[in-house]
């Protein structure tokens, strides 16, 4: 979720708790503090803050307690924590006036901050730039830096340092990580929601010592889930479509005492999108095509079976019809297991 951030100017004091930076900044929520863009799931307003004008829909987090989680992508990649975004005229220059007057009024502000205030206030309003260029209000939008509630302390989410801008219909953004389809499918793989992994078992929940346990996953739970982000302001319409596709589930046992099935812990999926095989009666002494054989008792606990699924990544857009690949995530939790001796009668 991408929250409130003061995008001002720079200087501020610890008595006011707001920092204001030139382009984004983080800020305590003090009367002072105002937005870089707040996303939201709709893009609607909230209060006196712009939230951020990309929407999301489709299976995404942050909508209550829906349960599941969120990808964690493969190895070192991982979506964008700050990028450029359009205002128009009149949202910009809303949000420099409440900024000023939020900070200059604040009580007990530093002079220091309210004269950093209103130099940037000036630019934007008397100086550099015109009235915040509202005459020229249909020929293009101000663009300004947002980033990731979740991860602003990272030091990839201070690079978006640059001041507003503005940028003419029809124009391609002079900076870095300027909203794209591309991009706003990276954003979108950020709110993924996943559904919770638990792998169906035979036995279920209590298994013996050497007797296989079989394990999958229905494909009528696991099915292809997708976020879509879009922004349309005067002068752009964008959208993208992030799909995150069940790939492999992965098995680790708990315990060192037990084997796998295959050995590798690793089962891809079947032709119907379903990953291993439900047990049927009479399969007792096979060897699953997806499963696990403990070898000793849990004793008077449980082994912790973790299943982790891969998600497959691909993503469509404006003017790419696609599918273009982004890297996988993984997803998964833990299930509790017990594993009991096999009870014998001698006679």
């Amino acid at each position: 979720m991408i929250t409130r951030r003061s995008w001002a100017v720079a200087g501020a004091t610890a008595a006011a708790t707001l920092l204001l930076m030139p382009g984004p900044a983080h800020a305590d929520k003090s009367p002072g503090s105002g937005s870089q863009g707040n996303s939201s799931s709709d893009g609607k307003r909230e209060g006196q803050d712009i939230v951020s004008v990309i929407r999301f829909s489709g299976a995404t987090r942050g909508g209550g307690d829906d349960g599941g989680g969120a990808l964690k992508p493969v190895g070192n990649w991982s979506p964008p924590a700050c990028w450029y975004e359009p205002r128009t005229a009149e949202q910009f220059r809303d949000q420099v006036e409440r900024n000023f007057e939020s900070t200059v009024n604040f009580p007990g502000q530093h002079s220091y901050a309210k004269a950093a205030v209103g130099q940037f206030r000036a630019k934007y309003k008397d100086g550099e730039y015109k009235n915040y260029n509202l005459k020229e209000k249909d020929k293009g939008n101000w663009w300004v830096a947002v980033r990731d509630e979740d991860r602003w302390m990272e030091e990839a989410a201070q690079k978006c340092t640059k001041e507003p801008f503005w940028v003419e219909n029809g124009d391609t953004p002079p900076v870095e990580n300027a909203l794209t389809p591309e991009l706003l499918a990276e954003l979108a793989y950020n709110r993924l929601r996943l559904p919770d992994t638990k792998v169906s078992l035979a036995p279920d929940g209590t298994t013996k010592v050497n007797l296989p346990t079989w394990a999958w996953l229905d494909e009528a739970e696991f099915k292809p889930v997708s976020v879509t982000a879009s922004v349309d302001v005067p002068g752009l319409d964008l959208k993208a479509t992030t799909t995150a596709r069940p790939d492999a589930l992965k098995l680790d046992p708990g315990t060192a005492d037990a084997r796998t099935h295959p050995a590798s812990g690793e089962c891809a999926p079947g032709g119907d999108g379903s990953i291993g095989a439900p047990y049927k009666k009479g399969r007792a002494d096979e060897t699953p095509p997806c499963g696990l054989t403990y070898l000793r008792s849990s004793g008077k606990g449980t082994f912790k079976l973790q299943a982790m699924i891969t998600w497959r990544i691909s993503w469509t857009g404006t003017g790419n019809a696609g599918p273009n690949e982004l890297p996988s995530g993984t997803f998964g939790a833990d299930q509790p297991v017990t594993v009991e001796e096999v009870q014998s009668v001698n006679r």
